[in-house]
């Protein structure tokens, strides 16, 4: 019997160790075409208003190469760039960081601190916006409630952003 309670016990204690987390998983598509260039991306948490409440990352060539400085070509992110990144003095600790490969990326974020810890109940949407060199842009949103509740919420994008999920780690 005790045994069993204690099983119990470590379940319960492990489950609740990993819904202590937000997941937001961002695919980005291998795309064939003959003159491929990482994505720039930023996603970042909309009221429905489409105000921005917070960043929470922006993925662009940060080093210098022949063609300039990356942060040149942020404002193709345009939604991002019109709502609060043309206010931003990038880098920014935290948000800031390299583009990604083709596949699926993980952010994991507690939800007691930082950005999801000051958020109010309410509807939000998680904006993730993708442009790319010699390619396109795409805006996927994916609508939520504060707090939230367990499952996973999805969208797609068609082109340059495949599937966009926002869940409670471990459910």
């Amino acid at each position: 019997m005790r045994a069993v309670l204690t099983i119990a016990g470590l379940s319960l204690l492990t489950g609740q160790a990993l819904a202590d987390d937000i997941e937001i998983q961002v695919g980005i598509p291998r795309l064939d075409v003959a003159e491929y260039h990482r994505p720039y991306v930023a996603i970042w948490i909309a009221k429905p208003d489409h105000s921005v409440v917070s960043n929470i990352a922006v993925w662009y060539q940060q080093g210098e190469t022949g063609e300039g400085k990356g942060e040149t070509w942020l404002k193709d992110i345009r939604q991002w760039w019109r709502r609060t990144g043309r206010d931003l003095d990038m880098p920014v600790d935290g948000i800031s960081g390299p583009t990604k490969a083709p596949g699926t990326h993980d952010i994991v974020l507690p939800v007691d601190k930082g950005i999801f810890g000051d958020l109010q109940p309410g509807e939000y949407q998680l904006v993730v916006e993708a442009a790319r060199e010699v390619g396109g842009r795409e805006l996927v949103s994916v609508p939520f409630s504060w707090p939230l509740k367990p499952g996973d919420l999805t969208a797609s994008g068609e082109r340059e952003l495949g599937k966009v999920t926002l869940r409670l780690a471990g459910n």
